[in-house]
């Protein structure tokens, strides 16, 4: 009979502790991450650290873009710092003041930070409408962020409320991994 009540004392204390509690996903957004982008095969790059801070209830964050691993390209009279492989891969970063907040469930300023845009090297110029925009999700002990299709010609004037991101889930489409050189970005 006792081995049932401290069974039943076990089963008792350990319902009352919430998923919260086992996971502990805000112990995730403190301190730097490595951002490494993941090509169709699995290989790894490494372009840069995403410092993440809680401030006020909120998630902070501060970005730090490895640039000199990147190539200058000129396209269409644009300076653009661009990975080469089987496609140029341009980081184009969000051209308007954001406030670099996320929370847990959230992560569309991040998303506006990690803006590319692809293209094959034979192509003239850029092309803003073979954009890359990366949907995030927390999965166990990283970030790891889908590629979609954005045209980025929607960033061609400044949004009227800074406050909100510009591109929202209406401006994103779905494209198929296995046609792009980089389809997945993770932050661990």
């Amino acid at each position: 009979m006792h081995k049932y009540i401290i069974l039943f004392l076990a089963l008792l204390t350990l319902s009352c502790v919430t998923q919260h509690d086992l996971i502990q996903p805000d112990n995730f957004y403190q301190g730097t991450k490595k951002i490494h982008l993941v090509d169709n095969k699995g290989d790894k790059y490494f372009i840069g650290t995403v410092t993440f801070s809680n401030k006020a209830e909120k998630i902070h964050y501060q970005m730090d873009i490895e640039h000199q691993i990147f190539k200058d390209y000129f396209l269409s009279m644009k300076e653009m710092k661009c990975l080469e492989g089987p496609e140029l891969w341009c980081h184009l970063a969000y051209p308007y003041s954001s406030p670099r907040n996320i929370t847990t469930t959230d992560f569309n300023w991040l998303s506006h930070d990690l803006l590319f845009m692809y293209k094959k090297a034979s192509q003239f110029g850029a092309n803003f409408y073979q954009g890359i925009y990366y949907n995030f999700k927390l999965s166990s002990d990283k970030l790891i962020g889908t590629a979609m299709a954005v045209d980025l010609n929607l960033l061609a004037a400044p949004p009227q409320n800074t406050t909100l991101p510009p591109i929202t889930s209406h401006d994103i489409d779905d494209l198929e991994p296995a046609n792009r050189w980089l389809p997945i970005i993770e932050i661990k």
